[in-house]
């Protein structure tokens, strides 16, 4: 009876060590994945984790990081993967790290085209036509209107978090424009300006971007800026032409592959359209967090999101 119990015993845990590695409680890494500040970012490693959670097995952490930051880190090995890099304002860095050390890797196309650019209510626009182009922001006297307590006589342009790529100090400068600009801090504090601005109907110009559900809140336009050029970015001192458009892309520690293959050809593999992150964005702009309005997506989409597994 006793070696008929031990017996048993041992299948027993022969099951349970089975069941573990199957539920993914064997010996996977963990792996980490940047969250830079602003929601999209946030969403987007948020899929990525609820996935190769359940579907991979891996414990997955989030380390939040600006997106300056996040290079160093990816190239030493203490994180794995960024999810929603804009190329534009990182070319140096991807010559370096990519291109010449090879201890980050591009990890391929993320789907969406970010654009980022000025804005202002269309209502100053219905106003003011010549406010739907940078020269119409020349003259003195539209400086004063868009002019703040913090700004003086010079007209106040609201930018978001300093850490992220902005160039509009050097647009303002090198087009002569009467105006300064004025760090919010963050996008929430950016978006709370806007609005506290829009609902009383006054003048207030604005960097921020697309893909993004703000957009569906506020009317709002599209100041055009002269036209994007290489040369024009070529010394960033200079520039003083509009941001290029953005084919968002991924970026992972060389070490990521070696580390685990199954995570690494499932996030090679993550691409999803501006859409998909548009309809995040609306949902936690209907109250949702961001790990709901994630969920929410893996939920609806089990179709598009098995597709990139191994």
């Amino acid at each position: 009876m006793l070696k008929q119990m031990k017996g048993i015993g041992l299948a027993l845990f022969a099951l349970l060590l089975i069941g573990l590695t199957a539920c993914g409680g064997g010996n996977q890494p963990a792996i980490s994945l940047v969250a830079n500040p602003w929601p999209a970012s946030e969403l987007n490693v948020a899929v990525a984790k609820i996935i190769i959670e359940n579907e991979l097995g891996n414990e997955v952490e989030i380390v939040a990081l600006d997106e300056n930051a996040q290079w160093d880190a990816l190239a030493a090995g203490d994180i794995d993967a960024s999810l929603e890099v804009w190329p534009s304002g990182h070319g140096e860095r991807i010559a370096e790290y990519i291109d010449g050390l090879g201890t980050v890797e591009n990890g391929g196309k993320l789907g969406p085209l970010g654009e980022i650019g000025w804005y202002v209510p269309t209502y100053m626009v219905d106003q003011n036509p010549a406010l739907a182009s940078w020269e119409g922001y020349q003259d003195a006297s539209v400086g004063e209107q868009f002019a703040s307590a913090e700004t003086g006589s010079n007209g106040r342009f609201l930018g978001a978090d300093p850490s992220w790529v902005q160039n509009d100090e050097a647009i303002i400068s090198n087009l002569e424009l009467p105006f300064q600009v004025v760090w919010t801090g963050s996008e929430e504090a950016l978006l709370a300006e806007v609005s506290s601005s829009y609902s009383r109907e006054e003048p207030v110009l604005f960097y921020f971007y697309a893909p993004h559900a703000v957009f569906s809140r506020f009317d709002l336009t599209q100041v055009e800026l002269p036209a994007y050029s290489d040369d024009c970015y070529a010394d960033p001192a200079a520039i003083d032409c509009a941001y290029p458009a953005d084919e968002l892309m991924k970026i992972f520690s060389a070490e990521l592959a070696e580390k685990d293959s199954d995570v690494h050809t499932f996030l090679s593999n993550f691409s999803y359209g501006s859409d998909a992150q548009i309809a995040m964005l609306g949902d936690m702009d209907n109250g949702a967090s961001v790990d709901e309005a994630a969920q929410n997506w893996v939920d609806a989409n089990e179709d598009v999101w098995r597709a990139w597994l191994p």
